[in-house]
């Protein structure tokens, strides 16, 4: 089972090469589809040296301005080629080594998609209005939909290619993780969690995503719970 890996890059330049390496060393067959959405750092320099190490792995995509990280998820996911997909930010939040075990419900063929539970892992113990902001955005999620999820907001979303290549994802910040979640749950995609490892950052180390972004996901649930 091939593995097609999409990273949205955004001014990342204190992290990307050991994020990327750490892709890398992950034993899977992988590709590795990396999107800079217009850097402003130095990020870019270090991902065409990258790519040109590892060209047979490694796929570059350029925005040349910044338009969201669900825009570059957009752009990654039309370049996948693998049986499967997994988002992976370009920070140091989430651990490639959790792989094997977002993996393993996929490769027993019982869910087109595994959502890794930052809740139900090891994690930072930080931000307590983030992790409340969190636990209610997945709160009504699971109301909208009918579900039990514990961690909708997470990043780390392994899910078979079939699904999403046709999927119509409009999102261009990071609302695009409820859009994926409620276009999952409207095609009656078969879905687990798992436990993995989340070291979260603060604001002053680079966390982007803020309050804006929970009113967003909001309407974006209310919005897909009725249209597609």
């Amino acid at each position: 089972m091939k593995l097609s890996v999409v990273m949205p890059v955004y001014n990342e330049e204190a992290t990307v090469e050991e994020i990327v390496g750490r892709v890398l060393a992950e034993e899977h067959d992988k590709e590795l589809i990396v999107v800079d959405d217009g850097s402003g750092d130095g990020s870019l320099a270090i991902l065409r040296r990258l790519a040109a190490q590892h060209p047979e792995t490694i796929k570059l995509v350029i925005h040349e301005q910044n338009r969201g990280k669900g825009a570059a998820v957009r752009s990654g996911l039309k370049r996948v080629s693998g049986d499967v997909v997994i988002i992976q930010d370009a920070d140091l939040e989430y651990d490639p080594r959790d792989y094997e075990v977002l993996l393993e419900p996929l490769e027993e063929g019982i869910a087109d998609a595994v959502y890794g539970s930052r809740f139900l892992g090891a994690h930072r113990v930080l931000l307590f209005w983030h992790y409340m902001g969190n636990r209610f955005l997945t709160f009504l999620t699971n109301i909208l939909y009918n579900v039990n999820l514990t961690d909708m907001e997470t990043c780390y979303k392994a899910i078979r290619t079939s699904f999403v290549e046709d999927m119509p994802l409009r999102s261009n910040r990071f609302d695009i993780e409820p859009e994926i979640t409620a276009k999952l749950l409207k095609r009656g995609a078969r879905l687990y969690e798992v436990p993995i490892k989340y070291a979260g950052r603060t604001y002053q180390e680079g966390k982007k995503i803020g309050w804006r972004d929970g009113l967003q996901a909001i309407w974006t649930l209310l919005k897909y719970r009725f249209t597609d």
